[in-house]
């Protein structure tokens, strides 16, 4: 059974496999549970055995998989998103996962893990209610409720690896190095002054230069500095807009715009529509 759309790829077929590499492999995350024999993949100069019960997890930006080699009797469940898709999910976990950049670093070395039987279990759940929604195209929220699924999914992960994983902030950070102490304050201020929207007004923070953080962010993250913090804004709009009535200028006044007329401008700029477009859009 293959099934996707433009946002979302979910096979256990070797078929599938095979085309989900070669249309989505540089664009997507990818998250693979092996249900029986195995898979060989070439990642990060080194073969990587994939068994019965492991799960293997593939964020954006990390290296991509070279050739592979499966068993006769390979069976698997596979769940392919955009990079996109992703990023906007990791967004808006950022104020309640402070450690979320930390996992995703861990993930692009350690993308390997054998799951419980608990944990095979919710894997198990999450497949099966992404399967039915594909199959349901008649959904007039099928986007919406595939990807309220896919952040339930997301949050999984994060949980699990907090079980597995110390990611304790008062403990000393192995192997970090300034660039990366840098990026990762500069993503714990985002969450704490969501509503900063200026370059400098970090940097001044960080004690460094506008140019030198959006260069470190960019090395690490392949986004600049205000590519980030539009990302960020652009994502509680989003919210404000999809989940709330709220006015216009409520929203504006809450996020701390000058005025209404700019808040209408940004986010014309940053979604291609108007405020009250963007909510017409979301109720058709």
């Amino acid at each position: 059974m293959t099934l996707y759309t433009d946002f979302i790829f979910l096979t256990n077929e070797v078929e599938g496999f095979k085309l989900c590499r070669e249309t989505r492999s540089e664009t997507s995350t990818t998250v693979l549970l092996c249900k029986a024999g195995h898979i060989d993949v070439y990642y990060r100069g080194e073969m990587l055995r994939i068994g019965e019960n492991d799960i293997f997890i593939r964020v954006p930006r990390a290296t991509e998989l070279g050739p592979y080699e499966i068993s006769p009797d390979f069976r698997f469940m596979q769940i392919s998103i955009p990079v996109q898709l992703f990023e906007g999910l990791m967004f808006d976990h950022m104020r309640v996962e402070p450690r979320w950049w930390q996992k995703l670093e861990y993930l692009k070395t350690n993308p390997l893990f054998h799951l419980t039987d608990k944990s095979i279990e919710f894997c198990d759940v999450y497949f099966r209610l992404l399967t039915l929604q594909l199959q349901d195209q008649q959904s007039d929220y099928r986007r919406q409720i595939l990807t309220m699924i896919a952040r339930g999914a997301t949050m999984e992960m994060l949980n699990y690896l907090d079980k597995v994983v110390s990611f304790d902030d008062s403990e000393p950070r192995q192997s970090v190095n300034t660039s990366d102490y840098t990026f990762h304050t500069f993503t714990h201020m985002l969450r704490e002054h969501p509503h900063e929207r200026e370059v400098q007004w970090f940097a001044k923070q960080l004690n460094i230069t506008p140019k030198y953080l959006s260069e470190i962010c960019k090395e690490r993250s392949g986004k600049s500095a205000s590519e980030w913090i539009a990302e960020v804004t652009v994502t509680e709009i989003k919210h404000y807009l999809r989940n709330t009535t709220l006015p216009i200028r409520e929203i504006a006044r809450q996020m701390e715009f000058p005025n209404a007329s700019f808040f209408c401008q940004y986010t014309k700029k940053h979604t291609g529509l108007t405020p009250n477009h963007f909510r017409k859009q979301k109720q058709a």
